[in-house]
Formats: C-alpha cells, sequence, structure tokens
C-alpha cells in the first residue's frame, strides 16, 4: 500500500489513516488509490470496526488544487474514477465506520467524513465546506450527506456560506456525536472503536443497509426489508448469545457471527 494512506489493526478494529500531513492530508490520486485499497481490506470478516483519521495537524484538507488543475478528462470522470469508489465502499461495509476528525475537515475531507457513519471530533477540529469558497459546488456526495444530517435549510445555508463550524457546534448540531479534548482524542477514540467492534457486527451492518434503504422506501417496501433482515439475524449465533445472556442477567460476548 502506498504511504499515501496507513493502516493498523488493534483486534478487530482496522485504523486507516490519510498520510500527507504536509498538506493536511489533501486527496490526490495515489491516496485515492491506498484508500481503496484499505477500504477492501476493511471488508474482511474479522474487521468489526474501521476507523477513518489524519496524520499530523489535520483530518483532510478536501482536493489538492495543485493536483486539480492537471486533471486532462472531464471532472465528472475524475470524479467517478477516484472519490465515488470510495464513496460506495464505505456505504457499502456492513459495519461501523467512524470517521475521527482530529483538526480540520475541508471541501471533499468534509464530505468524506460525513459518509462515515458516526463522526467524533478533537476540541481544535473545524468543519469547513470549502466549495462555494472557490466558486464550486459541494461533490464527493457532500450535499446527499450533509443534507441528510442536517436538513434542507441548515445543509444549504451552511454549504453555501462557507462558514467555518467548530466542534462544539458541530456537536450542537448534530453533526459529531462527540467532542474530545485534543490530548485525550487518540485513547477515546480506540475506546470507542472497541466499543463498536465488541457489538453484533451482523445486526449493525443490516440497520446500516436499512437506513440507507429507508431513504427513497416506501412504507411497505421498508417493512418487508425490515422482515427479511431479521429473519436473517434470528439464525445468527449473536442473536442466540444476545438472548441467552438477558435470561442469564450477564453481559453478552458477541463475535459478529
Amino acid at each position: 500500500m502506498a504511504d499515501e494512506v496507513l493502516t493498523s489493526r488493534d483486534g478487530a478494529v482496522l485504523t486507516i489513516t490519510f498520510n500527507r500531513p504536509e498538506v493536511y492530508n489533501a486527496f490526490n490520486r495515489p491516496l485515492h488509490a491506498a484508500l481503496r485499497e484499505a477500504l477492501t481490506e476493511a471488508q474482511d470478516a474479522a474487521v468489526r470496526c474501521v476507523v477513518i483519521t489524519g496524520a499530523g495537524k489535520g483530518f483532510c484538507a478536501g482536493q489538492d488544487l495543485k493536483e486539480f488543475g492537471a486533471v486532462s478528462e472531464s471532472i465528472g470522470d475524475a470524479l467517478e474514477a477516484s472519490y465515488h469508489p470510495n464513496v460506495r465502499l464505505v456505504r457499502g461495509l456492513a459495519k461501523p465506520v467512524i470517521a475521527a476528525v482530529n483538526g480540520p475537515a475541508a471541501g471533499a475531507g468534509l464530505s468524506f467524513a460525513c459518509a462515515c457513519d458516526l463522526r467524533v471530533a478533537a476540541e481544535s477540529a473545524t468543519l469547513v465546506p470549502g466549495f462555494v469558497g472557490i466558486g464550486l459546488v459541494p461533490d464527493a456526495g457532500g450535499t446527499w450527506f450533509v443534507h441528510r444530517l442536517l436538513g434542507f435549510a441548515r445543509a444549504f445555508e451552511w454549504m453555501s456560506s462557507n462558514r467555518r463550524l467548530s466542534a462544539a457546534e458541530a456537536l450542537d448540531w448534530g453533526l459529531v456525536s462527540e467532542v474530545i479534548p485534543d490530548g485525550a482524542f487518540a485513547a477515546r477514540v480506540a475506546e470507542l472503536a472497541a466499543e463498536w467492534a465488541a457489538r453484533p457486527t451482523l445486526a449493525i451492518g443490516r440497520t446500516k443497509q436499512l437506513f440507507e434503504h429507508a431513504y427513497a422506501a416506501a412504507l411497505d417496501a421498508q417493512l418487508a426489508l425490515e422482515a427479511q433482515l431479521q429473519q436473517e439475524s434470528v439464525g445468527t449465533a449473536d442473536f442466540a448469545e444476545g438472548v441467552g445472556a438477558f435470561l442469564e442477567k450477564r453481559a453478552p460476548s458477541f463475535t459478529g457471527t
């Protein structure tokens, strides 16, 4: 794997780290390629939680504009070859994906954080729409994810104003679920990831699938998918363990199977 992305395993947790700290982890083509490789590795059933974070002082500053000026194909083709596959891979992972926003997240870096299932932020982190500041529209799924996280009115106003959001404001808006003191960030993220990895992974993956489906589904279609996935879930070892633990009044020990 290229040096632009680092991976590490701690038990069932896979941590993926953007590794271009000298440019606040801005996206370029080698980073996209390495990220796709890392997200493919994350499909391993032994991985039960994925953490995505940035090296150095930033999460991700978005597109490397030096590379952007050298794009030879259409922008649509460039997006389809770079950002879109990785966004789809994140959404297709049947396990929780945590964006550990350790510093500034801007432009497509913000879009990518919002593509993850959960976001936690360091106290000093900032979130910046970015695109409108240089006369562009949000891409990499930014409008799709931010709209669903914040609602139409707030999402439109924020993405169109280029307002820099503090971690505390992001927590107030519900964009992140926790703000962590900078000095405790790595330890707390590891703790959270371990907690998620110990949960019933198949049930979490199916819940993720259901929420994805619910965005555009009619009620009857949603009820049918719930019934189908519930039928699959009752045959899992985690269901048997969960029921046994409940009846025996003990903490469950899930295996993700």
